[in-house]
């Protein structure tokens, strides 16, 4: 699609009646509630699903490559926000022993070959949580900065051909289309710089839609422990810091900075804004009935109302709150929808997650994820009564220092811990519990759960593992840009070994 026709698309899709679009969802949002309450929406048992993303790189280099997109339709991928990314997405399996066991199949199945057919363009698919190393000759900055104007309307030249990302930087919304971290600053013109980052994303489909409220409340309360142990993103391209000591980038780095990107680039700027626009990547609020969620979507400000097609799908029938949802980016989030009225669910998205160093790392956070959902609503356990405020702490306290930050948890008999290996134990044996209650065998259930365990035990993430590589050669002299460009090279060396049947714990 040239810069033209995709202007011209952009432009059609903002001339849409604004005001029109919130009516259609409103009403949609209230026969949506009607169906849940009538059972439409309920599963025969708890489904696990999850998306994994990833980024391609030059494999004689290591730098950015932008993927062809006739080779990302080869391969059977998914399009994302930058030229560099792909998407795969697994089918929506039972929680139980087979489900999980073809999660993780269907994963495996998928990227082997894409990673052959890849590989004959030189190009290397990887599984990280943020990028560092620009394509050949260009500059990071250029890379996430470079756009034209055509007829009026911003155009990122770096980003996928979808009116709904372009849309994004020609509207009213104040989006901050920058990077704001510990030493880094970047303007841009549109949301391209978002798209540093990547990302899995399990989700868990609940038995009995109404419930939801009481699966998300504990999903708010295990997001920080999670997210500290999934930390993958310590560094940007060295190009983005300021101009500081390396040893301050170092110190200063946080564990996960895929979480502050994604807020700074698509939040409003908290001064100077001149709005009073909400923010719209957020640590999301206790919901305490399934139709507070719905409304909470409705409520949320819609980026680009655009005029929604529709056709047979059942999900169709609210098509303009699908559309809505789209944009209502929650790192943990309700979703609804379905193709068919058989196959309509209510389901949890935990989006905190970067991408990981090994599919089956990816799958034991799944696993967990889906074991604690489990477990914690059956055993009514007593985490939920954690304030909100103190579970928001948690996750970001998370993002910043890793299995080094200071959590607040309530344990199984209701006493208030801090310590790391009470909080996993528990966390670990929760998650076992509920395996096994969806059938897994014991050893079954600590397989999926015993590279996550490792890492607590070592007090080794993925981020630390970069952290301490670029600090020791920092340390000795080595220059920044050496420094994680190095690391960078081996973390990618490693997977290229251990991507679909190893684990992170084998780089150790």
């Amino acid at each position: 699609m040239s810069a033209s026709e995709l202007a011209q698309r952009v432009r059609e899709a903002l001339s849409a009646d604004g005001d029109e679009f919130e009516v259609r969802a409103a009403e949609e949002a209230e026969w949506l509630k009607a169906e849940v309450r009538d059972g439409t929406f309920d599963n025969t048992e708890a489904i696990v699903g999850l998306e994994l993303e990833l980024y391609a790189v030059d494999d004689r280099t290591d730098a950015l490559q932008r993927v062809p997109r006739n080779l990302l339709e080869l391969i059977g991928f998914e399009k994302e926000l930058g030229l560099h990314n792909a998407e795969m997405q697994t089918s929506p399996q039972p929680l139980n022993e087979h489900g999980l066991e073809a999660q993780l199949a269907e994963l495996r199945a998928n990227l082997a070959p894409a990673l052959e057919q890849t590989h004959t363009e030189n190009i290397q698919l990887v599984s990280d949580g943020m990028w560092t190393v620009p394509p050949n000759g260009e500059t990071a900055s250029g890379y996430l900065c470079d756009s034209v104007e055509e007829q009026g309307v911003r155009i990122a030249t770096n980003m996928s051909a979808a009116v709904r990302y372009h849309a994004m930087a020609n509207t009213d919304y104040p989006s901050g289309m920058a990077l704001d971290a510990p030493n880094v600053s970047l303007q841009a013109d549109t949301v391209m710089p978002e798209s540093l980052i990547t990302s899995i994303q399990p989700h868990y489909q609940i038995p009995h839609a109404p419930d939801l409220p009481e699966y998300f409340r504990y999903a708010l309360r295990i997001a920080g422990p999670l997210v500290a142990l999934g930390v993958n993103s310590p560094f940007f391209p060295p190009e983005l810091y300021d101009d500081v000591p390396d040893s301050r980038i170092v110190d200063e780095a946080h564990m996960e900075h895929r979480i502050g990107v994604f807020e700074s680039v698509l939040n409003p700027r908290e001064t100077g804004s001149g709005t009073d626009a909400q923010p719209k990547v957020t640590f999301p609020t206790d919901f305490e009935t399934v139709e507070a969620a719905i409304d909470d979507v409705v409520a949320d400000t819609t980026i680009v109302p655009m005029s929604v097609s529709t056709g047979e799908r059942f999900d169709d029938a609210f098509a303009h709150l699908r559309h809505k949802h789209g944009s209502y980016w929650r790192w943990v989030r309700p979703v609804f929808d379905g193709p068919t009225r058989s196959a309509a669910n209510a389901r949890i998205e935990f989006r905190p997650l970067p991408g990981q160093p090994t599919v089956s790392d990816a799958v034991a956070f799944q696993a967990v994820f889906a074991g604690l959902m489990k477990s914690l609503t059956r055993l009514e356990h007593p985490v939920r009564s954690l304030d909100w405020e103190t579970a928001e702490a948690n996750f970001y306290a998370a993002a910043r220092d890793g299995l080094r930050a200071d959590f607040e948890w309530i344990t199984a008999d209701g006493t208030e811990t801090s310590a790391v290996d009470e909080i996993y134990g528990e966390l670990f044996e929760l998650a076992r519990e509920g395996l096994e209650g969806r059938g897994l065998s014991t050893e079954q259930a600590l397989g999926y759960i015993q590279p996550l365990k490792e890492r607590v035990d070592r007090r080794l993430t993925p981020a630390r593992w970069k952290h301490e590589q670029v600090q020791t050669a920092v340390d000795e002299g080595v220059p920044l840009t050496e420094a994680i460009w190095g690391m960078q090279s081996r973390y990618v060396d490693h997977q290229s070994e251990t991507l679909l049947d190893g684990s992170f714990t084998d780089w150790l």
